[in-house]
């Protein structure tokens, strides 16, 4: 199969039926065996209905239920794992983004050998105040953090070779930094592609202004996981070690100077008196629970990590077993 392409949605009934037609018009015109998965991220209105009458009539159509709502990232793992396609484009239910954009998409990874591409809505139609702002800012941090020189994260729509999504584990909020934790796992022949931004033409965004809060958070989490996330003893052990070190030293110095007055018999002061005790304490305290932290975290890093992280209540169309 050559594509597969994956929309998470969350309450977009208005705007399944009109995406479908065109996603298949696109498809047809260009000859394509394709699959599209709908992952319906617990949606409260009649979306799943629509996806079901959608797989009754297109056997390409295939359709994963959540029992609630769990998030994009949730939503786009079990997508990934569902796809067969050799290339697979993620794209949001919303209209906002073209299915037009697939055809060239398709090529750059297939033909011109990319592992990932990524859409720049260079022209956005959003508020420039809560979304535009904020959105320059924050891929100017990731751009920045993470050393992935793309201009939109954020994109929902995207390329794929089929064994980038097979080795990367999209968990938490972490749907934004994709880019990153391929690049992270050694695809690192990643571009973009200048698409096309529409207008929202139902319904409204499900996203606000704390998604930005929250992305700040993730990118921190994920540039210190890309940095220290397999040795953390790298960080917390040497930290750790030089804080007690410094401590140990200003305690040393405190006893040797108590001596050197007894031993000339200099006016002297109790060593708790003394500020540089408890500096010295402190350090010495502080610096054994970094390099605890971090033997801490080797252990759990050996341990197996709980991944049943969503609870899948229906599927359609899907033949392949599903582990969360």
């Amino acid at each position: 199969m050559q594509l597969s392409i994956v929309i998470p949605l969350l309450n977009e009934e208005e705007s399944l039926n009109e995406l479908y037609n065109w996603i298949v018009s696109v498809m047809q015109s260009n000859s394509y065996s394709y699959e599209i998965i709908f992952i319906d991220d617990g949606s409260t209105d009649g979306s799943w209905n629509t996806i079901q009458r959608l797989a009754l009539e297109n056997p390409s159509v295939k359709g994963i239920k959540f029992n609630r709502n769990y998030g994009k990232s949730q939503a786009l793992h079990a997508g990934f794992l569902a796809a067969q396609g050799e290339v697979i484009i993620t794209m949001d239910a919303d209209l906002q983004d073209n299915p037009e954009e697939i055809p060239e998409l398709f090529n750059l990874v297939k033909k011109q050998n990319y592992d990932l591409v990524s859409g720049w809505k260079r022209k956005r139609y959003d508020s420039v105040l809560t979304k535009n702002l904020p959105s320059k800012l924050f891929n100017a941090a990731a751009r920045k953090t993470s050393g992935v020189q793309l201009h939109d994260f954020n994109c929902g729509l995207k390329a794929y070779r089929s064994e980038v999504i097979k080795n990367i584990d999209v968990y938490g909020e972490m749907h934004r930094y994709i880019p990153v934790l391929a690049k992270n796992a050694g695809f690192s022949n990643i571009t973009e592609k200048e698409v096309k931004h529409q207008a929202r033409k139902y319904g409204k965004t499900k996203f606000g202004m704390e998604r930005f809060i929250n992305g700040f958070l993730d990118l921190i989490s994920i540039w210190f996981l890309s940095k220290f996330g397999k040795r953390p003893m790298h960080l917390f052990g040497a930290l750790g070690v030089l804080m007690f070190f410094f401590g140990f030293i200003a305690a040393a110095w405190i006893g040797l100077s108590k001596l050197y007055k007894m031993y000339h018999e200099l006016p002297n002061i109790l060593v708790t008196n003394n500020p540089w005790f408890y500096i010295s304490l402190i350090l010495m305290v502080i610096g054994t629970q970094f390099f605890l932290a971090g033997f801490l975290g080797e252990l759990i890093l050996r341990s197996k990590r709980d991944k049943d992280r969503y609870l899948i209540s229906k599927t359609t169309g899907i033949t392949k077993a599903l582990s969360a």
